[in-house]
């Protein structure tokens, strides 16, 4: 994913010349290109994430789309002051982008573990949030992202992600939720990020009846797609590799609750999340490992 990313960054700044790019003394092998075509719009902050925030936010106030590049909590977790206050508070055109999200640099062990930033960054004001599935939609969604004025967080994979869209995703929109697989199923799996490949290779093995979406963004959702999903299906379910708290689920049961609640939806549907227990995996492994730890598996 980080791949896709940073050649569809690249292929932007082409046609944009306010697109600036800064890291924090990490990214080698990954940044090279950017940084060799565009040398005045690249900046090496060091190991200084919550510098690095303040230095982007100062660019962007100049006039600059700045890209905050980091891993796992580094850009998040550990700056969560100055993206409220000097990004999200001021509206700036900042973008942070976390690679390695859930469980992907699972043998670092937890401090590299970007399991509840979601929902930290969910509740900040003028936020929005992606979290793409695979190459294709972090392609997607880095062009939304370039062209588009104001804060926003991309939550990556790490590397060698496989690919579940067969086609270039065309039109999409903030918010919106992509089908994998219909079939007019009274279930329907709705996942985020990396963990969407599991669950469809899962399903095709075990031969289960379910449609599937892909949920690129978790905020904002488009109500009007959310609210077709829950009268279209009796059960829902959420898979995703974050926290239970605050994350993707929590989300779309605050959505579904509103609509209901409101008299928009006639009925509630039983809806169940797949995702992090309320604790901390103090283990090392890989991601898969670890996913498997943490209970993250279908049915």
């Amino acid at each position: 994913m980080r791949t896709a990313f940073i050649k569809q960054l690249v292929e932007e700044a082409k046609k944009n010349d306010k697109i600036f790019l800064v890291v924090g003394d990490l990214g080698f092998s990954v940044v090279e290109d950017f940084a060799n075509l565009f040398p005045k719009r690249f900046l090496n902050t060091g190991i200084a994430e919550q510098n690095m925030i303040g230095v982007a936010a100062g660019l962007a106030k100049e006039g600059y789309n700045v890209y905050v590049y980091s891993i796992g909590n580094f850009p998040t977790l550990r700056c969560m002051e100055q993206i409220r206050y000097d990004v999200a508070y001021h509206s700036l055109s900042v973008k942070i982008v976390s690679v390695g999200a859930g469980y992907a640099y699972g043998s670092l062990g937890a401090s590299h573990h970007a399991t509840e930033e979601l929902g930290m960054m969910r509740t900040i004001p003028n936020m929005i949030i992606c979290s793409p599935c695979d190459p294709v939609e972090a392609k997607s969604v880095t062009t939304i992202s370039a062209n588009y004025n104001g804060p926003m967080y991309l939550r990556l994979g790490k590397a060698g992600e496989a690919i579940v869209h067969k086609e270039n995703i065309m039109n999409l929109q903030i918010g919106d939720l992509l089908p994998i697989k219909i079939n007019s199923e009274k279930k329907v799996l709705l996942a985020s990020g990396s963990i969407l490949d599991y669950a469809v290779k899962y399903m095709i093995v075990e031969n289960i009846k379910s449609d599937i979406y892909s949920v690129p963004f978790v905020k904002p959702l488009n109500v009007k797609q959310i609210k077709e999903i829950a009268e279209q299906y009796s059960e829902i379910i959420v898979l995703e590799e974050h926290q239970k708290s605050c994350g993707i689920g929590s989300a779309i049961i605050e959505q579904i609750s509103d609509l209901y609640a409101y008299g928009v939806l006639p009925i509630y549907p039983r809806i169940k999340r797949i995702a992090i227990d309320d604790k901390f995996y103090s283990i090392s492994g890989s991601q898969d490992y670890l996913r498997e730890k943490a209970g993250l598996r279908l049915f």
